[in-house]
């Protein structure tokens, strides 16, 4: 028989454990309720810091005229296969300026079309890989050769496709196109391929390099002094956006840069270094003022939009395609101060 006082105890455990657990539900619920609150409150807050970011990124944006967030990202990715290529194998560096130069010619080439020249697409690019591959070819009389007959082929080219044509277009605009078949070999593939002839020099891949970095600091110096300071605009008919302070933050940031790259890697004294800042701020200058100009005149605002946040590939390569044979002259000038 059972003990009616371990009944009595059993059942009272039982309402002990019971009032227990229900004591402990109002304490879980409300467990649930202030993990939800703070979930709440956080996903709100992460909300308002999301807008706020793309309020300001807009704003940024509007001051320069582009994505500035993707093109610091994509300008990363092009400056360490750059770099990669040049400090450890810089034959590499031909893997990625030949088909960017044809890149830039092909863009060019579409953009006059779309403006109503006639360009010959196929024979640019072909005549641009000639003029290319000439330029890292031992012997400069290879290059100008092989320059000269390819600009002379594309003129001859197009003179040929419009008499086949019998369009009757005017004098005018077939003289015009027939500028333009020589006029871009000659502003993209020529330039471009004086990077090549600096590369293949002795410690060329060095000099080359120093070009890119100053002509980057340059650009960055520009956007962020303008950016911050820009009251006087510089070439308002030409290019809207570059002020004169902008300009002055280029001339700091590519000074600077000149002189640091110049003690440590090229090894040339700081007033040799000083003038490489100051030759290449120049020239990258008037290559973006005149790419600026050129599209302009074809009423664009980029070339294409292959690149988010830079827009195409020449309008990335307008500062460096000037201040490549700008860069050359100056490795020949001032590379044997490297030795003494």
């Amino acid at each position: 028989m059972t003990d009616p006082s371990q009944d009595a105890g059993a059942g009272e455990t039982s309402r002990t454990h019971l009032g227990a657990r229900r004591g402990a539900e109002p304490d879980l619920s409300s467990l649930h309720s202030h993990v939800k609150a703070a979930r709440s409150e956080f996903e709100q807050q992460i909300e308002r810091a999301r807008a706020d970011f793309e309020q300001v990124n807009e704003r940024i944006n509007e001051r320069t005229g582009r994505n500035l967030l993707l093109a610091i990202l994509i300008g990363l990715a092009i400056g360490a296969a750059v770099l990669g290529s040049l400090l450890f194998v810089k034959s590499l560096f031909l893997i990625f300026a030949i088909p960017v130069c044809l890149l830039g010619v092909f863009e060019f080439g579409r953009a006059l079309q779309v403006a109503g020249r006639r360009v010959d697409i196929w024979p640019q690019l072909a005549m641009a890989a000639v003029i290319m591959v000439a330029g890292y070819l031992e012997g400069h009389w290879t290059h100008w050769v092989a320059t000269f007959a390819a600009v002379a082929f594309l003129i001859v080219w197009r003179m040929v496709a419009q008499m086949a044509a019998r369009d009757g277009r005017l004098y005018g605009d077939v003289l015009s196109d027939v500028l333009v078949a020589g006029f871009v070999p000659l502003y993209v593939a020529f330039l471009a391929s004086l990077t090549l002839v600096l590369l293949r020099q002795e410690d060329g891949q060095f000099w080359l390099l120093g070009m890119i970095v100053v002509v980057v600091a340059a650009d960055t110096g520009a956007y962020a002094a303008g950016l911050a300071f820009g009251r006087h605009p510089m070439a308002p008919r030409i290019s809207p956006k570059k002020t004169w302070e902008g300009f002055a933050g280029a001339a700091t940031a590519a000074v600077l840069a000149a002189v640091l790259y110049g003690l440590f890697v090229l090894h040339i004294p700081i007033w040799a270094s000083v003038i490489v800042g100051l030759v290449i701020l120049a020239s990258a200058t008037v290559g973006d003022l005149g790419e600026s100009m050129i599209k302009r005149d074809l009423g664009i605002k980029d070339m294409s939009s292959w690149l988010p946040g830079h827009g195409g590939v020449l309008d990335r390569l307008d500062s460096i395609l000037p201040s490549a044979a700008v860069a050359l002259a100056l490795y020949f000038v001032l590379s044997p101060l490297a030795a003494a």
